[in-house]
Protein backbone atom coordinates (compact mmCIF):
# COMPACT_ATOMS: atom_id res chain seq x y z
CA UNK A 1 0.00 0.00 0.00
CA UNK A 2 3.10 2.52 -0.21
CA UNK A 3 2.06 2.94 3.90
CA UNK A 4 4.70 4.16 6.74
CA UNK A 5 3.69 1.38 9.07
CA UNK A 6 3.47 -1.97 7.56
CA UNK A 7 2.27 -4.02 10.59
CA UNK A 8 -0.27 -3.90 13.25
CA UNK A 9 0.22 -1.94 16.51
CA UNK A 10 -1.31 -3.52 19.27
CA UNK A 11 -1.72 -1.91 22.57
CA UNK A 12 -0.27 -0.23 24.35
CA UNK A 13 0.58 1.31 20.86
CA UNK A 14 2.75 2.84 18.88
CA UNK A 15 6.55 3.52 19.68
CA UNK A 16 6.82 6.28 17.07
CA UNK A 17 10.68 6.62 17.26
CA UNK A 18 10.92 2.99 15.89
CA UNK A 19 8.95 4.42 12.61
CA UNK A 20 10.25 6.13 9.61
CA UNK A 21 8.42 8.08 6.63
CA UNK A 22 9.27 5.66 3.46
CA UNK A 23 9.84 7.20 0.01
CA UNK A 24 5.99 8.00 -0.59
CA UNK A 25 6.17 10.75 2.93
CA UNK A 26 9.78 11.41 1.66
CA UNK A 27 8.71 12.22 -2.07
CA UNK A 28 6.32 14.52 -0.86
CA UNK A 29 8.75 16.41 1.22
CA UNK A 30 7.20 15.80 4.65
CA UNK A 31 9.12 16.02 7.89
CA UNK A 32 9.60 12.61 9.90
CA UNK A 33 8.24 15.19 12.96
CA UNK A 34 4.84 16.10 10.99
CA UNK A 35 4.39 12.15 10.60
CA UNK A 36 5.19 11.36 14.45
CA UNK A 37 2.76 14.01 15.49
CA UNK A 38 -0.29 12.39 13.55
CA UNK A 39 1.10 9.08 15.28
CA UNK A 40 1.02 10.71 18.54
CA UNK A 41 -2.14 12.22 17.93
CA UNK A 42 -3.57 9.13 16.73
CA UNK A 43 -1.82 6.77 19.62
CA UNK A 44 -3.59 9.89 22.13
CA UNK A 45 -7.08 9.23 20.20
CA UNK A 46 -7.12 5.42 21.18
CA UNK A 47 -5.59 5.89 24.65
CA UNK A 48 -9.11 7.50 25.56
CA UNK A 49 -10.45 4.28 25.76
CA UNK A 50 -13.45 5.18 23.39
CA UNK A 51 -11.94 2.47 20.32
CA UNK A 52 -11.49 -0.92 21.08
CA UNK A 53 -10.12 -0.28 17.18
CA UNK A 54 -9.10 2.41 15.28
CA UNK A 55 -7.42 3.21 11.88
CA UNK A 56 -6.06 5.70 10.22
CA UNK A 57 -5.30 6.40 6.16
CA UNK A 58 -3.82 10.04 5.19
CA UNK A 59 -2.56 10.99 1.79
CA UNK A 60 -1.56 14.33 1.15
CA UNK A 61 -0.81 15.36 -2.50
CA UNK A 62 -2.10 12.21 -3.78
CA UNK A 63 0.30 9.86 -1.62
CA UNK A 64 -0.19 7.49 1.52
CA UNK A 65 2.13 9.31 3.71
CA UNK A 66 0.38 7.61 6.92
CA UNK A 67 -2.01 3.87 7.29
CA UNK A 68 -1.79 2.88 10.39
CA UNK A 69 -4.52 0.03 12.39
CA UNK A 70 -4.59 0.09 16.45
CA UNK A 71 -6.20 -2.16 19.03
CA UNK A 72 -8.66 -5.00 17.84
CA UNK A 73 -11.01 -5.55 15.07
CA UNK A 74 -13.12 -8.03 17.71
CA UNK A 75 -12.46 -9.80 21.09
CA UNK A 76 -11.06 -6.16 22.64
CA UNK A 77 -14.47 -4.27 23.60
CA UNK A 78 -16.95 -3.66 26.41
CA UNK A 79 -19.70 -6.52 26.68
CA UNK A 80 -17.33 -9.34 25.16
CA UNK A 81 -17.86 -12.12 27.21
CA UNK A 82 -14.82 -13.35 28.95
CA UNK A 83 -12.23 -15.30 26.70
CA UNK A 84 -13.82 -14.38 23.60
CA UNK A 85 -10.47 -14.66 21.44
CA UNK A 86 -8.77 -11.33 20.10
CA UNK A 87 -8.58 -10.00 16.13
CA UNK A 88 -6.23 -7.56 16.04
CA UNK A 89 -7.35 -4.83 13.78
CA UNK A 90 -5.23 -4.53 10.66
CA UNK A 91 -4.77 -2.32 7.36
CA UNK A 92 -7.58 -4.69 5.77
CA UNK A 93 -9.84 -4.81 8.66
CA UNK A 94 -13.40 -3.83 6.51
CA UNK A 95 -15.30 -1.42 8.89
CA UNK A 96 -18.88 -0.29 8.50
CA UNK A 97 -18.72 3.80 7.43
CA UNK A 98 -22.48 4.08 8.92
CA UNK A 99 -23.46 7.30 7.62
CA UNK A 100 -20.36 7.93 5.38
CA UNK A 101 -22.28 5.69 2.79
CA UNK A 102 -24.02 8.84 2.28
CA UNK A 103 -21.24 10.27 0.32
CA UNK A 104 -20.84 7.23 -1.55
CA UNK A 105 -24.76 6.59 -2.61
CA UNK A 106 -24.40 10.81 -3.38
CA UNK A 107 -21.50 10.21 -5.92
CA UNK A 108 -23.22 7.51 -7.63
CA UNK A 109 -26.76 9.46 -8.17
CA UNK A 110 -24.33 12.28 -9.48
CA UNK A 111 -22.93 9.51 -11.64
CA UNK A 112 -26.02 8.40 -12.85
CA UNK A 113 -26.94 12.41 -13.61
CA UNK A 114 -23.81 12.36 -15.85
CA UNK A 115 -24.71 9.29 -17.54
CA UNK A 116 -27.99 10.63 -18.67
CA UNK A 117 -30.02 8.65 -16.82
CA UNK A 118 -31.96 11.16 -14.91
CA UNK A 119 -31.90 14.95 -13.84
CA UNK A 120 -31.00 15.49 -10.40
CA UNK A 121 -33.20 18.74 -10.51
CA UNK A 122 -36.26 16.63 -11.72
CA UNK A 123 -39.26 15.26 -8.93
CA UNK A 124 -38.33 12.15 -7.32
CA UNK A 125 -42.03 11.69 -8.02
CA UNK A 126 -40.91 11.03 -12.20
CA UNK A 127 -39.17 8.14 -11.19
CA UNK A 128 -40.93 7.01 -7.99
CA UNK A 129 -44.47 8.05 -8.88
CA UNK A 130 -45.81 6.91 -5.27
CA UNK A 131 -43.54 9.63 -3.60
CA UNK A 132 -45.78 12.56 -4.73
CA UNK A 133 -48.41 11.29 -1.77
CA UNK A 134 -49.18 13.90 0.86
CA UNK A 135 -47.88 16.89 -1.29
CA UNK A 136 -44.40 15.55 -2.01
CA UNK A 137 -45.23 15.87 -5.58
CA UNK A 138 -42.36 19.33 -6.09
CA UNK A 139 -39.62 17.49 -4.20
CA UNK A 140 -36.61 16.76 -6.23
CA UNK A 141 -33.72 14.93 -6.33
CA UNK A 142 -31.52 17.58 -5.22
CA UNK A 143 -33.84 18.24 -2.10
CA UNK A 144 -32.92 14.35 -0.96
CA UNK A 145 -29.04 14.88 -1.41
CA UNK A 146 -29.25 17.93 0.18
CA UNK A 147 -30.89 17.13 3.01
CA UNK A 148 -34.27 19.38 2.20
CA UNK A 149 -36.95 17.04 1.04
CA UNK A 150 -38.74 17.14 4.25
CA UNK A 151 -39.22 13.12 4.70
CA UNK A 152 -36.10 13.29 7.40
CA UNK A 153 -38.55 11.22 10.12
CA UNK A 154 -41.44 9.95 8.91
CA UNK A 155 -43.79 8.76 11.31
CA UNK A 156 -43.59 4.70 11.74
CA UNK A 157 -45.32 2.55 13.97
CA UNK A 158 -43.64 1.89 17.22
CA UNK A 159 -44.32 -1.40 16.89
CA UNK A 160 -41.84 -2.16 13.74
CA UNK A 161 -39.49 0.38 15.12
CA UNK A 162 -36.78 -2.56 15.64
CA UNK A 163 -33.01 -3.16 13.49
CA UNK A 164 -34.83 -5.49 11.45
CA UNK A 165 -36.82 -2.94 9.81
CA UNK A 166 -33.65 -1.25 8.85
CA UNK A 167 -33.23 -4.58 6.36
CA UNK A 168 -36.15 -4.23 5.03
CA UNK A 169 -35.90 -1.28 2.27
CA UNK A 170 -39.52 -1.61 0.32
CA UNK A 171 -41.23 -0.92 3.54
CA UNK A 172 -39.28 2.04 4.72
CA UNK A 173 -39.88 3.34 1.50
CA UNK A 174 -43.17 2.78 1.84
CA UNK A 175 -43.78 5.10 4.77
CA UNK A 176 -41.68 7.62 3.18
CA UNK A 177 -43.72 7.74 0.46
CA UNK A 178 -46.58 7.48 3.02
CA UNK A 179 -45.11 10.68 4.58
CA UNK A 180 -46.40 14.14 5.08
CA UNK A 181 -44.10 17.06 4.29
CA UNK A 182 -42.24 18.15 7.54
CA UNK A 183 -39.83 21.49 7.12
CA UNK A 184 -39.76 21.11 3.35
CA UNK A 185 -36.68 23.28 1.87
CA UNK A 186 -34.91 23.94 5.50
CA UNK A 187 -31.87 21.92 6.30
CA UNK A 188 -32.90 18.41 7.96
CA UNK A 189 -30.88 15.72 8.23
CA UNK A 190 -31.88 12.64 6.69
CA UNK A 191 -29.98 9.91 8.98
CA UNK A 192 -31.55 6.93 6.45
CA UNK A 193 -34.64 7.68 4.88
CA UNK A 194 -32.59 9.94 1.61
CA UNK A 195 -30.57 6.72 1.34
CA UNK A 196 -33.44 4.49 0.64
CA UNK A 197 -35.46 6.82 -1.99
CA UNK A 198 -31.80 7.30 -3.52
CA UNK A 199 -31.11 4.29 -3.67
CA UNK A 200 -34.38 3.39 -5.33
CA UNK A 201 -34.29 5.98 -8.36
CA UNK A 202 -31.10 4.31 -8.93
CA UNK A 203 -32.69 1.12 -9.11
CA UNK A 204 -35.25 2.26 -11.26
CA UNK A 205 -33.38 4.56 -13.60
CA UNK A 206 -30.96 1.68 -14.44
CA UNK A 207 -32.85 -1.73 -14.25
CA UNK A 208 -29.82 -2.61 -11.77
CA UNK A 209 -29.52 -3.49 -8.12
CA UNK A 210 -28.07 -0.88 -6.19
CA UNK A 211 -24.87 -3.09 -5.15
CA UNK A 212 -24.01 -3.50 -8.92
CA UNK A 213 -24.07 -0.07 -10.06
CA UNK A 214 -21.82 0.66 -7.29
CA UNK A 215 -19.32 -2.44 -8.46
CA UNK A 216 -19.34 -1.23 -11.88
CA UNK A 217 -19.12 2.51 -11.34
CA UNK A 218 -16.92 2.57 -8.22
CA UNK A 219 -15.70 -0.38 -6.57
CA UNK A 220 -13.68 -1.94 -9.61
CA UNK A 221 -12.41 1.47 -11.06
CA UNK A 222 -10.86 2.42 -7.95
CA UNK A 223 -9.57 -0.95 -7.19
CA UNK A 224 -11.41 -1.95 -4.18
CA UNK A 225 -11.44 -5.10 -1.76
CA UNK A 226 -14.66 -4.55 -0.06
CA UNK A 227 -16.26 -0.61 0.04
CA UNK A 228 -19.98 -2.54 -0.71
CA UNK A 229 -22.92 -2.38 0.79
CA UNK A 230 -22.94 -4.70 3.86
CA UNK A 231 -20.17 -7.22 3.48
CA UNK A 232 -19.53 -10.40 1.11
CA UNK A 233 -19.59 -13.57 3.26
CA UNK A 234 -15.91 -14.22 2.66
CA UNK A 235 -14.83 -10.98 4.36
CA UNK A 236 -16.41 -11.38 7.71
CA UNK A 237 -14.42 -13.22 9.10
CA UNK A 238 -12.07 -10.05 9.45
CA UNK A 239 -15.17 -7.64 10.15
CA UNK A 240 -14.26 -5.22 13.25
CA UNK A 241 -17.62 -5.84 15.68
CA UNK A 242 -19.03 -2.61 17.04
CA UNK A 243 -19.32 -1.53 20.45
CA UNK A 244 -21.12 0.71 22.52
CA UNK A 245 -18.62 2.64 24.65
CA UNK A 246 -17.85 6.37 25.79
CA UNK A 247 -20.26 7.74 28.34
CA UNK A 248 -23.46 5.84 29.00
CA UNK A 249 -26.37 7.28 26.32
CA UNK A 250 -29.49 8.84 28.54
CA UNK A 251 -32.48 11.24 27.91
CA UNK A 252 -32.64 13.26 25.91
CA UNK A 253 -29.88 12.28 23.68
CA UNK A 254 -30.91 8.64 23.76
CA UNK A 255 -34.23 10.08 22.04
CA UNK A 256 -32.50 12.29 19.87
CA UNK A 257 -30.75 9.57 18.31
CA UNK A 258 -33.92 7.45 18.09
CA UNK A 259 -35.41 9.73 15.92
CA UNK A 260 -32.93 9.96 13.43
CA UNK A 261 -32.09 6.57 13.11
CA UNK A 262 -35.43 5.25 13.94
CA UNK A 263 -34.61 2.48 16.57
CA UNK A 264 -32.46 2.67 20.04
CA UNK A 265 -28.89 3.46 19.79
CA UNK A 266 -27.24 -0.03 21.88
CA UNK A 267 -29.74 -2.00 19.13
CA UNK A 268 -28.33 -0.19 16.60
CA UNK A 269 -24.97 -1.00 17.72
CA UNK A 270 -26.37 -4.80 18.31
CA UNK A 271 -27.74 -5.41 14.94
CA UNK A 272 -24.89 -3.55 12.97
CA UNK A 273 -22.58 -7.00 13.98
CA UNK A 274 -25.86 -9.34 12.72
CA UNK A 275 -25.18 -11.67 9.83
CA UNK A 276 -28.26 -10.21 8.32
CA UNK A 277 -27.37 -6.67 8.49
CA UNK A 278 -24.12 -7.20 6.74
CA UNK A 279 -26.47 -9.18 3.92
CA UNK A 280 -28.74 -6.01 3.85
CA UNK A 281 -28.50 -2.56 1.23
CA UNK A 282 -28.74 0.47 3.66
CA UNK A 283 -27.79 2.78 1.16
CA UNK A 284 -27.35 5.58 3.57
CA UNK A 285 -26.07 3.31 6.74
CA UNK A 286 -24.02 -0.23 6.23
CA UNK A 287 -20.76 0.70 2.99
CA UNK A 288 -17.84 -1.42 4.13
CA UNK A 289 -14.26 -0.26 3.92
CA UNK A 290 -11.26 0.43 4.77
CA UNK A 291 -9.14 3.22 6.00
CA UNK A 292 -7.19 3.24 2.46
CA UNK A 293 -10.36 2.98 0.55
CA UNK A 294 -11.98 5.62 2.48
CA UNK A 295 -9.24 7.70 1.50
CA UNK A 296 -8.82 6.86 -1.86
CA UNK A 297 -12.54 7.26 -2.61
CA UNK A 298 -12.11 11.55 -1.45
CA UNK A 299 -8.62 11.07 -3.01
CA UNK A 300 -10.93 10.23 -6.54
CA UNK A 301 -12.98 13.55 -5.50
CA UNK A 302 -9.74 15.81 -4.86
CA UNK A 303 -8.37 14.69 -8.15
CA UNK A 304 -11.47 15.74 -9.91
CA UNK A 305 -13.04 12.44 -10.70
CA UNK A 306 -9.92 10.58 -12.19
CA UNK A 307 -8.21 7.70 -10.03
CA UNK A 308 -4.50 6.22 -11.11
CA UNK A 309 -5.17 7.81 -14.88
CA UNK A 310 -8.40 6.50 -15.07
CA UNK A 311 -11.00 8.73 -15.09
CA UNK A 312 -14.19 8.16 -13.11
CA UNK A 313 -16.57 11.10 -12.76
CA UNK A 314 -16.52 14.18 -15.23
CA UNK A 315 -14.77 16.96 -13.80
CA UNK A 316 -18.27 18.97 -14.50
CA UNK A 317 -19.62 15.85 -12.11
CA UNK A 318 -17.45 16.11 -9.11
CA UNK A 319 -17.99 20.51 -9.27
CA UNK A 320 -21.57 19.76 -9.43
CA UNK A 321 -21.02 17.37 -6.34
CA UNK A 322 -18.88 19.73 -4.35
CA UNK A 323 -20.76 23.21 -4.46
CA UNK A 324 -22.41 24.30 -1.70
CA UNK A 325 -26.40 24.38 -0.92
CA UNK A 326 -26.73 27.45 0.95
CA UNK A 327 -24.67 29.05 3.71
CA UNK A 328 -23.72 27.61 7.28
CA UNK A 329 -27.69 26.97 8.61
CA UNK A 330 -29.41 25.17 11.82
CA UNK A 331 -30.44 21.67 10.50
CA UNK A 332 -33.45 21.08 12.36
CA UNK A 333 -32.84 17.58 12.90
CA UNK A 334 -29.18 17.39 14.15
CA UNK A 335 -29.53 20.75 16.17
CA UNK A 336 -26.19 22.29 15.08
CA UNK A 337 -25.15 24.38 12.07
CA UNK A 338 -24.27 22.70 9.17
CA UNK A 339 -23.20 23.28 5.78
CA UNK A 340 -23.74 20.98 2.58
CA UNK A 341 -23.51 20.35 -1.01
CA UNK A 342 -26.11 18.27 -2.84
CA UNK A 343 -24.45 14.99 -1.17
CA UNK A 344 -21.68 15.84 1.04
CA UNK A 345 -21.27 17.88 4.39
CA UNK A 346 -18.62 20.67 3.85
CA UNK A 347 -16.53 22.48 6.27
CA UNK A 348 -17.03 25.69 8.23
CA UNK A 349 -15.03 28.14 9.15
CA UNK A 350 -13.35 28.31 12.86
CA UNK A 351 -14.27 24.68 14.37
CA UNK A 352 -16.39 22.16 12.63
CA UNK A 353 -16.39 18.51 11.29
CA UNK A 354 -13.15 18.85 10.04
CA UNK A 355 -11.01 20.37 13.06
CA UNK A 356 -10.10 24.09 13.13
CA UNK A 357 -9.39 25.82 9.94
CA UNK A 358 -10.67 23.23 7.28
CA UNK A 359 -13.82 25.65 5.69
CA UNK A 360 -12.81 24.42 2.35
CA UNK A 361 -12.90 20.55 3.10
CA UNK A 362 -15.48 18.28 1.85
CA UNK A 363 -16.37 14.71 2.92
CA UNK A 364 -19.12 12.84 5.39
CA UNK A 365 -19.51 12.08 9.44
CA UNK A 366 -20.23 8.17 10.01
CA UNK A 367 -21.95 7.07 13.23
CA UNK A 368 -20.36 8.06 15.50
CA UNK A 369 -16.83 8.99 14.86
CA UNK A 370 -16.33 7.31 11.38
CA UNK A 371 -14.94 10.17 9.14
CA UNK A 372 -13.92 10.27 5.53
CA UNK A 373 -12.35 14.32 4.05
CA UNK A 374 -10.87 15.81 1.92
CA UNK A 375 -9.41 19.64 1.63
CA UNK A 376 -7.79 20.60 -1.27
CA UNK A 377 -5.77 23.52 0.10
CA UNK A 378 -3.67 21.18 2.80
CA UNK A 379 -3.85 18.44 -0.43
CA UNK A 380 -5.27 16.00 2.37
CA UNK A 381 -7.34 12.97 1.61
CA UNK A 382 -8.64 10.68 4.63
CA UNK A 383 -10.55 8.25 6.07
CA UNK A 384 -10.57 7.35 10.19
CA UNK A 385 -11.90 4.69 11.18
CA UNK A 386 -13.79 4.01 15.01
CA UNK A 387 -15.73 1.10 16.36
CA UNK A 388 -16.15 2.18 19.63
CA UNK A 389 -19.98 4.24 18.57
CA UNK A 390 -19.12 7.19 21.59
CA UNK A 391 -21.64 9.84 21.31
CA UNK A 392 -20.00 11.79 24.57
CA UNK A 393 -16.59 11.52 26.68
CA UNK A 394 -12.87 12.30 27.01
CA UNK A 395 -12.59 11.07 22.85
CA UNK A 396 -13.76 14.01 21.96
CA UNK A 397 -11.00 16.93 22.23
CA UNK A 398 -8.05 14.04 21.43
CA UNK A 399 -10.11 13.51 17.57
CA UNK A 400 -9.77 17.21 17.57
CA UNK A 401 -6.14 17.18 18.47
CA UNK A 402 -5.89 14.73 15.66
CA UNK A 403 -7.38 16.33 13.07
CA UNK A 404 -5.12 19.40 13.57
CA UNK A 405 -2.15 17.08 13.37
CA UNK A 406 -3.45 16.28 9.76
CA UNK A 407 -4.54 19.71 9.07
CA UNK A 408 -1.11 20.89 9.66
CA UNK A 409 0.31 19.18 7.10
CA UNK A 410 1.96 21.30 4.55
CA UNK A 411 -0.50 23.71 2.35
CA UNK A 412 -1.00 21.62 -1.36
CA UNK A 413 1.58 23.40 -3.83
Amino acid sequence: MGSIFDAVALPPGLNTAGFSADSSARAAGLEQRRVERIARALQHLYDSGAYPGVSLCVRHEGRVVFNCALGFAAGGGPGDAAGTARRSMTLDTPVCVFSASKAVTAVLVHKLAEEGGISLEAPVAYYLPRFARHGKGRVTITDVLCHRAGVASPPIPRAVRTPALLEHPEQILEYICNAPLRGYGRPGYHALTGGYVLGAIIESATGMALPDYLDTRLRQPLGMRSFTYGLQPELRPEVARNYAAGMPVHFPVSTFIKRLLLVDFDLVIEASNSASFMDAVIPAGNLYATADELSRFFQMLLDGGVYAGRRVLAPKTVARLLRPRGDVALDRALLIPMRYSDGLMLGTSGVGLYGFGAGDAFGHLGFTNVLGWAQPSRGIAAGLLTTGKAVLGPHLPALLRLLGAIRRLPTAA
